[in-house]
């Protein structure tokens, strides 16, 4: 996969107009005949952000992947444009056969046909094409056509086929795995059959594999590169709603999340642990997984402050996730300082920590801040996925919520298996989660005893 974010080599006069201040511009402006300023709407390289224009190069797939409203319909509509049309309304252009597929007929025609952002909105007028509904057909001026394919009907794409496609919201189709392999039989026409498609991220086998195909280019943006296009209302909305979570950074960020196979935790469980506001808490503890080293190539810290009420017995009780303070590249100086600042922020009873690798040196470390600090090393005996196990129960309980902003910590747990973790790197975000649930649930549940109760007889 080449991953870019801005198209390289386009230094055209339209580029160097759009680019040049308003006193150029406007002269630019002016100097346009009638015909010309007709024109200049429909030219979308002029207008386009970079993440809309396709990228240079011998690629197959062009992944348009990005937040909601970031503008994913109108890079497709307009690939599509400049596949189809020539010089001139009647000329040929790169393209002759396309297909159009989306999740259902309707959301074909209604978004990427007729939509706003669809094609018939962003051609003009010579060369606008028209709409055969008994044939779910789009016949352009040149004779190019476009055709229209539900995902739910793969087997609909034996037979045809095409010199081009546009694929929409990949990521949500129930067979999408299926119906991008029937499509991919189909692109056979010309030279140089290519696809583009637009799409949320969404954690999904067959948009992985496609991402990983090496004939694939991406360009990525946010919903916020669209902001001038969307309502100040919506995009304040969500934002407030959805900042911090797992879920804004799929939605509105249009980050690819994975969850690994596996999991011990997945994206779906923990959004739903999502709470705005801790109760009142009888303990809270932060928790920290020291690296080995302390220097800008090393680990990250792993630091996490989490709270507990334990009122009644052991099953009634419940934690909150409150922060992850985690730094990283940072010295054992460093560290320290951040958890016990992390301690102070929330007004933690104790700090644990790991000594696995730093020994009596981490708590050295810390009590020459801190000398009074209520402290208790742990040592692990137990590979990390057997640690976390017994914490992963307590999430699928419901009895562990967890605060915004803890995107990264959630990556990382979602990433955690019983067999281990599925990624580059060390979870220590993960790590100090564990500790420190343990340290508030886990080992305080072991030595509760229910009194026994005498009876008379």
């Amino acid at each position: 996969m080449h991953l870019i974010s801005t198209p390289r080599g386009r230094k055209s006069d339209i580029d160097w107009i759009a680019c040049a201040g308003p006193r150029i511009r406007e002269r630019f402006l002016n100097e346009l005949s009638e015909g010309a300023l007709l024109a200049l709407p429909y030219l979308f390289e002029f207008w386009a952000m970079a993440h809309q224009l396709p990228p240079e190069g011998d690629w197959r797939t062009w992944v348009v992947m990005g937040g909601r409203g970031a503008g994913k319909t109108r890079a497709g509509a307009e690939w599509v444009r400049a596949q189809i049309e020539g010089a001139r309304p009647k000329d040929p252009g790169r393209a002759r056969r396309v297909a159009l597929v989306g999740e259902t007929i309707e959301q074909v025609r209604e978004v990427m046909v007729f939509g706003e952002s669809g094609i018939l909105a962003c051609s003009p007028p010579d060369r606008r094409p028209v709409w055969r509904a008994t044939r779910k057909l789009l016949e352009w001026p040149n004779g190019a056509t476009a055709q229209v394919f539900s995902a739910h009907e793969p087997e609909s794409l034996r037979g045809p086929q095409f010199d081009a496609a546009w694929v929409d919201e990949l990521a949500k189709w129930k067979r999408a795995e299926e119906c991008w392999d029937m499509l991919q039989f189909c692109l056979r026409l010309g030279d140089d059959p290519r696809a583009v498609v637009t799409t949320t991220p969404r954690n999904v086998g067959v948009l992985k594999t496609i991402l990983a195909n090496p004939s694939t280019a991406v360009t990525h943006a946010p919903t916020e590169a669209n902001r001038a296009f969307l309502a100040e209302s919506f995009l304040e909305e969500v934002r407030t709603r959805y900042a911090g979570t797992r879920l804004g950074r799929q939605e509105l960020d249009g980050v690819l999340l994975e969850d690994a196979e596996g999991a011990l935790w997945t994206s779906a469980g923990l959004e739903a642990a999502r709470i705005e506001e801790a109760p009142a808490l009888d303990r809270v503890v932060v928790a920290v997984d020291p690296p080995v080293s302390g220097h800008a190539a090393s680990d990250e810290c792993g630091i996490v402050a989490v709270g507990a009420v334990t009122q009644g017995p052991p099953q009634d009780w419940r934690a909150v996730v409150l922060e992850d303070a985690s730094v990283s590249g940072a010295s054992p100086q460093g560290w320290a300082e951040a958890a016990l600042a992390a301690m102070k922020r929330h007004g933690a009873d104790r700090l644990v920590a790991e000594v696995n690798q730093g020994g009596d040196l981490v708590e050295s470390v810390i009590r020459q801040i801190d000398p009074m600090v209520p402290y208790r090393a742990v040592r692990a005996s137990r590979g990390k996925g057997a640690r976390a196990e017994p914490v992963a129960a307590l999430y699928e309980q419901g009895r562990v919520k967890h605060l915004r902003g803890l995107v990264a910590l959630e990556d990382q747990m979602c990433r955690m298996t019983a067999r281990g973790y599925e990624a580059k790197g060390s979870p220590d975000r993960v790590d100090a989660l564990v500790w420190a649930l343990h340290e508030v649930m886990i080992a305080p549940a072991a030595k509760w005893v229910r009194p026994r109760v005498r009876t008379l007889g």
